[in-house]
């Protein structure tokens, strides 16, 4: 674990595999989380010849908030990083609400390809329903972001408190509505306590990261997905009640060089437990 500084003084928590290389993986969470859920995967790049860099998002765990952040800030946050540590190309890999992230950094002229994972599409679209098929807690979440930061801090409050006591064996009941049949099947031992400490370590100083996330997702993202010309592989199962599969059918649709990995009988998470080491496989041959 490191602190990044930012141009304007803002730190930035990044977990990195300082791997002597000009190539690498950026690594974007989901909503809510942190650096280190991308933990396993930087220890799974085989060979240790990959450089692996994972941030947490303006809000999360020690990185300072940048309130009124777009999805689009992104770019100039970790091109900072980038540029300090002698990046030439890389990959950017992200996962549900860091999906859209994901795609941003195709803006940067480094980027050779984008991996998301059960990712986001853009709210307010005519030919996305957003909400259809979600969670009833994500219908209402995204119900508060659209009503501003307030209304959906006080839901935040009343709502997600046990997010940042949450344990591996309480996973599966606070996810609730949000996980269907074989997601509850992955959500165990040790990989459960794992991502409670994760979801503990993302909200240990409050909830203004996921605020920000859901007010960004809800607003213009910022750039022009039928702009982005690198490789993007989307990554999907059709038991997902936190970003329906409708969501990557629909960014497939909009971005001219994406392909489309549809696994039926994954959820969610067992997508990236089930099938990580495939998708490794992918971003390494993107590198290559």
């Amino acid at each position: 674990m490191t602190q990044f500084q930012l141009r304007d003084g803002r730190a930035l928590d990044l977990l990195d595999n300082d791997v002597e290389s000009d190539t690498a993986v950026l690594f974007h969470h989901g909503t809510p989380g942190n650096s280190t859920s991308w933990g396993a995967w930087i220890e799974g790049l085989k060979g240790g010849q990959t450089r692996a860099i994972a941030a947490s998002r303006p809000g999360y765990a020690l990185s300072d908030r940048s309130a009124g952040r777009k999805v689009v800030d992104v770019v100039d946050d970790l091109s900072q990083v980038l540029d300090k540590n002698g990046i030439k190309s890389f990959v950017s890999v992200g996962w549900s609400g860091g999906g859209p992230h994901a795609l941003a950094m195709s803006l940067d002229s480094r980027c050779v390809g984008v991996i998301t994972l059960a990712g986001v599409g853009q709210y307010g679209q005519p030919d996305l329903d957003f909400l259809a098929g979600m969670g009833p807690e994500n219908i209402e979440e995204f119900g508060m972001s659209l009503e501003g930061e307030g209304p959906l801090r006080e839901w935040m409050a009343a709502n997600a408190v046990g997010m940042q006591e949450v344990t591996g064996a309480g996973l599966r009941e606070a996810f609730g509505g949000l996980i269907g049949k074989a997601d509850k099947e992955v959500l165990s031992g040790r990989f459960a306590d794992d991502m409670a400490s994760e979801m503990r370590r993302a909200l240990s100083n409050g909830f203004d990261g996921w605020i920000d996330d859901d007010l960004a997702f809800v607003q213009d993202w910022g750039f022009d997905l039928t702009a982005i010309r690198v490789p993007v592989h989307l990554w999907q199962g059709d038991d997902d009640f936190m970003v329906p599969h409708t969501h990557s059918h629909w960014l497939a649709s909009k971005i001219a060089h994406a392909q489309l990995t549809f696994i039926p009988e994954n959820g969610h998470i067992s997508l990236i437990v089930k099938h990580r080491d495939k998708i490794v496989t992918q971003l390494q041959q993107l590198l290559v």
